[in-house]
């Protein structure tokens, strides 16, 4: 093991062991059907007077948020509507959210949507406790230690679990840089999980979200610290849960049942991996997020299968387990072939769901700023089965180019 290496695994096992020592709990989940009537309630029960709500204009176009916003209404309860959200929000959208915030007397959120949505209310509610900080300055690890205005994570995709994370990622506007705030008051104090909201979500947003909350139980279960039994036990029963459940909600949007499993599968792989960390699969589609502005679900699928490959016999023993209790191999199966099984799999879900392979979009010129920002993020940090160099990141992208 090199030095640098070395340096790596020695600040994720001291870190490892400061982990145990914070305020770590959940979003309080309110499940099934019709659950987004009682979101009126909770605001009041919470002491909000108005609330700010952010999601996103094809979410308004749907017909989904406003249903929100009318359980809303039909209970008299203020609210104050930014319906602008982009995918990857930038710092400029922060900055709108944070005007309108505190011109209209708000004290409280509901974030309605994807991660996109969910992520620019809590940079938001980070930065209305830190008014005179920037966001750049709110990045990282532990910045961010006030407690949030009480706030409600209503998902309308099954995938990016960030009702339940320390994290909003959040793009420079100018610069392109994805990064990430990381603190533990950023996890929702409740999670809506209406099945109802995601009946009408196309194939190709149910099919990547679905992969992205994948990557999420996948990713976290490979870390080689930061993990507990629980995280452990969340991330395998996700697993196994996208497993039956995607290709059903892929196939019939209007399964009700399965749609309210993914629900379930992305909670608790937005728990598993918010505990236990990612790697250098979200590493990666963050910095093609960054410079590309590719939707992250998309970005994680398809970086996943090339990843895992790549890691070789470092995951196949975490690997085979997630094949056996996903029913893609038998108990029997050897290791490496059951492992070898999964990443298989993968493909042909994706294959199957009209996930590239590859991206034909990656430019030479930008190669070397993709390397940079995910060594940047995922060392020290990252507790990843195989820490990657310039030299591994560069091969693992020219793989990803088609």
């Amino acid at each position: 093991m090199s030095a640098v290496n070395a340096w790596y695994r020695t600040f994720q096992f001291v870190f490892n062991y400061a982990m145990k020592f914070l305020p770590w709990r959940k979003a309080l989940p309110i499940e099934g059907a019709g659950a987004i009537q009682k979101i009126p309630a909770i605001l009041t029960d919470e002491g909000v007077t108005k609330v700010m709500v952010v999601t996103d204009p094809g979410l308004m176009a749907a017909g989904v948020a406003p249903r929100v916003i009318k359980v809303l209404e039909d209970a008299g309860m203020p609210y104050e509507l930014y319906s602008d959200v982009q995918p990857n929000p930038t710092t400029d959208t922060v900055g709108e959210i944070y005007e309108l915030y505190k011109s209209s007397d708000c004290n409280g959120f509901v974030a309605i949507g994807g991660g996109s949505s969910m992520d620019a209310a809590k940079a938001t509610a980070a930065q209305v406790k830190y008014p005179h900080k920037t966001l750049k300055q709110l990045k990282g690890i532990l910045k961010v230690r006030k407690k949030l205005d009480p706030f409600i994570a209503v998902p309308t995709t099954a995938g990016t679990g960030s009702e339940t994370t320390v994290a909003a990622l959040i793009t420079d506007s100018k610069t392109r840089h994805k990064y990430g705030i990381m603190s533990m008051p950023l996890i929702a104090h409740f999670a809506i999980l209406d099945p109802e909201l995601t009946l009408g979500l196309p194939p190709h947003i149910t099919s990547t979200t679905g992969m992205d909350a994948l990557t999420h139980a996948v990713e976290a279960y490979l870390c080689w610290t930061y993990n507990t039994a629980e995280s452990k036990r969340f991330a395998l029963d996700a697993t196994a849960k996208i497993a039956v459940n995607l290709p059903k909600v892929y196939a019939d949007g209007s399964d009700v049942e399965a749609r309210g499993q993914m629900l379930d599968a992305a909670y608790k792989a937005g728990f598993a991996f918010t505990r236990s960390g990612v790697g250098n699969i979200h590493a990666l589609a963050h910095a093609l997020g960054g410079i590309y502005n590719t939707p992250h679900g998309l970005a994680n699928a398809v970086v996943m299968p090339i990843v895992l490959e790549d890691y070789g016999s470092k995951v196949y023993k975490k690997l085979a387990i997630f094949a056996r209790t996903s029913g893609i191999a038998e108990d029997s199966t050897p290791d490496d072939v059951a492992a070898k099984a999964f990443i298989q799999y993968i493909r042909d879900l994706n294959e199957r769901m009209q996930i590239p392979a590859g991206f034909d979009f990656i430019k030479d010129e930008d190669i070397e700023q993709m390397i940079t920002w995910a060594l940047k993020e995922a060392n020290p940090l990252y507790p990843v089965p195989v820490i990657y160099n310039r030299k591994r990141y560069r091969h693992v992208i020219e793989i990803l180019r088609i």
